[in-house]
């Protein structure tokens, strides 16, 4: 029987040159799901790549000196770039597609005379807000304070004649899309996109650029090049085959079952997706899934905010499935999630070595000390056993609930053994229940659920007791190994796409073949031959020193940040002397803003209102605009020299001047106010 198909993407990834572990975080979660169907038997395809065309690419590689392809090709398949890193997390994708790629190209440029055609892209002009780095256009009224509602960075005036895709048109049909299907989870997104986007009135959207050349060009209209989110999004689609000849398995595997993108792509994925699919008379995907961030001390991580956090270290140091693990099991998925390597260890401590680790240390520990290694014949499921099995199958079978009472005399070990059976006869589909509802943090609750239970019976039954008289016990103390066993076979099953390498290492130690590790055999109990050899391997899953790991990560930390710092130009230092008297008539003094703004006409000058002791204020001007805003210096403590002459500036006296730092770092002059503590008080002399 052909198997069923299943097509899974992530986003494809700017080629940022510092990928962090958000990055990561969302292309774990899609290789664990693509793992989870083919563990099912599905027939997947899992798509990933890089977006590699647009105006802040074309600035990157100008200011490193070389062209956009060198650009974005040493960043994809360069040391420790993209694809080094996917390799590295045992990321299993099936295709990686590059937009740069020629069949690509190509493919677009036929995509967007095809809507052209039809009457869904014009041509006009633009005049708006630009955001470079999340290529993104706004209107004045999305923008927060100004600035970009995404990343909070400043936006751009940006006016240039451009094509236009007929958004606007597709409104009514992208609303109902959304509120009346489960096309966009979790829900909470869904609000967001119709409240924000749809609701207050979809505007055309600006489809192609002018003001720069890297780009899938317009054939049809030299000069200008695709808008980057049309040329990103059709990629699902160009990589299957779709108007070239690279690939043909369009038709087999579109529509996408499931995108899983970040939640702060859902906007594009979520309505110019579909409507420009509506456009092309395309179906549609089944679903969209936008996840959450990961945030570091309370904010996006971003390397522009320096607050990015090394997956390659963390790797290093605790293992790749330890850190997909981690990833998982600790963040509610449709959610953010605060990370910290506090809670990375503590994750690592408390599931994988004290819950995970101590289950199948001692069990094989035991195995090997009581029998040598293999059970004896007969320590397998008993009959009673084996009937559970088939009350579970069956109720499987007719989607019906068991019900089943037992009453078991005082101390009756047969208890235990039933309440751990039963626990690992029903995880196999309340974990499925957990995965299909793109839930994975909740479906390693499951599994914990029955090694929880599995280190439970490992006090109820103490084989060390047992095992004092082997005579007498001996075939007791056998199936209470044997039953430890096959709970932690389920549990490997399970865990292994999110574990795979760990779990491999697993089934070796406790003996399971290749034919007791499928999807099948984890809703059956007994199916580990119970005269399988076991070996006791290395820990899966060693302890960590909490406070020697975090100052290792604050060092290893320190030296990764030092060994990246630009080269910094600072200018040489002057020759002629000054003698000590001269300089003492300088009077440096402490002096807080206490108001600040732009002069009038000026690009360069803001003036500054200054508390500086004496109870009258004064005002200084300074040309730094380029390198502060007025609002961001209120309330700062800063030094001034305040015995220099008054001079006119746009008109304006200035009485004295800011102390600061100048050095020039890759070609750009870098300017740095001199702050210092706000406990100083103002007139405070410097010395």
């Amino acid at each position: 029987m052909e198997k069923k198909k299943f097509y899974i993407t992530t986003p494809i990834y700017y080629p940022s040159d510092k990928l962090h572990i958000g990055h990561t975080y969302c292309t774990v979660a899609t290789d664990a799901i693509a793992r989870y169907k083919r563990l099912k038997g599905f027939d997947v395809m899992f798509l990933t790549g890089t977006d590699e065309h647009g105006q802040k690419i074309e600035e990157k590689a100008e200011e490193a000196g070389v062209t956009p392809q060198q650009f974005v090709d040493n960043i994809v398949t360069g040391e420790r770039g993209v694809k080094d890193l996917w390799k590295l997390m045992n990321i299993s994708n099936d295709r990686f597609i590059r937009t740069t790629d020629e069949y690509h190209v190509g493919a677009v440029q036929k995509i967007f005379k095809k809507m052209y055609d039809k009457g869904d892209i014009y041509k006009g002009a633009y005049a708006g807000k630009y955001c470079t780095p999340c290529e993104s256009f706004w209107t004045e009224s999305q923008l927060v304070d100004g600035k970009c509602p995404d990343c909070g960075r400043p936006v751009v005036d940006a006016q240039e004649e451009a094509y236009f895709f007929r958004l606007s048109k597709y409104a009514d049909r992208v609303r109902d899309l959304l509120v009346n299907t489960d096309f966009l989870e979790p829900k909470s997104r869904v609000h967001e996109m119709v409240n924000n986007f749809i609701d207050p009135g979809l505007e055309d959207l600006c489809v192609s650029r002018t003001s720069f050349t890297w780009g899938v060009p317009v054939d049809f209209d030299p000069g200008h090049v695709v808008y980057v989110w049309v040329d990103a999004l059709f990629n699902y689609t160009t990589a299957l085959g779709l108007f070239n000849d690279k690939y043909d398995d369009y038709d087999e595997y579109w529509p996408a079952d499931v995108h899983i993108v970040g939640k702060e792509i859902v906007r594009f994925h979520s309505i110019i997706w579909p409507a420009m699919l509506m456009s092309m008379d395309m179906p549609l995907p089944k679903k969209v899934f936008g996840h959450g961030w990961l945030l570091l001390d309370g904010g996006k991580m971003s390397k522009s905010k320096g607050n990015v956090v090394d997956p390659y270290l963390l790797s290093e140091k605790f293992g790749v499935d330890a850190l997909r693990f981690f990833l998982m099991r600790t963040f509610p998925f449709g959610s953010d999630g605060n990370f910290s390597n506090e809670l990375l260890i503590q994750t690592i401590n408390t599931d994988l070595a004290n819950t995970l680790g101590n289950l199948v240390s001692r069990t094989t520990a035991m195995v090997g000390k009581y029998f040598g290694g293999t059970l004896p014949a007969g320590s397998g499921a008993t009959e009673d056993e084996k009937y559970l099995n088939d009350v579970y199958a069956q109720a499987r079978e007719s989607q019906s609930e068991v019900s089943l009472s037992f009453n078991f005399p005082e101390g009756d070990p047969v208890k235990y053994d039933v309440e751990l059976i039963t626990t690992a006869l029903q995880m196999r589909e309340k974990f499925e229940e957990q995965m299909e509802s793109y839930a994975p943090h909740k479906a390693l609750d499951e599994v914990f659920k029955l090694i929880d239970r599995a280190n439970k019976y490992i006090d109820e039954n103490a084989p060390w007791a047992l095992a004092k008289d082997v005579e007498a016990n001996g075939a007791r103390l056998a199936h209470v190994l044997y039953n430890l066993l096959e709970a932690t076979r389920l549990s490997g099953i399970l865990l292994t796409p999110f574990m795979p390498e760990s779990c491999g290492k697993l089934f070796d130690q406790i003996g399971a073949g290749e034919d007791v590790r499928t999807w099948d055999s984890a809703a059956q109990w007994g199916a580990l031959h119970e005269s399988t050899a076991v070996t006791k391997g290395e820990n899966l899953f060693p302890r960590v020193d909490m406070e020697k790991a975090l100052e290792e990560l604050e060092q290893a930390e320190a030296a990764a940040r030092k060994a990246v710092l630009p080269p910094i130009e600072l200018e040489p230092q002057l020759t002629e002397q000054v003698d000590f008297d001269t300089f003492c008539k300088s009077d440096f003094r402490a002096v807080k803003v206490k108001a600040c703004e732009a002069v009038k006409k000026s690009a360069k000058l803001l003036k500054f209102t200054l508390d500086d002791g004496t109870g009258t204020d004064r005002q200084i001007l300074s040309g730094i605009h380029a390198w502060y805003e007025p609002e961001d210096l209120i309330g700062k403590t800063l030094v001034a020299i305040v015995n220099l002459p008054p001079r006119k500036m746009m008109g304006q006296e200035s009485c004295g001047m800011l102390i600061s730092a100048v050095h020039t770092e890759k070609g750009e002059e870098k300017l740095h106010l001199l702050m210092i503590d706000d406990a100083i008080p103002a007139g405070a002399k410097m010395c």
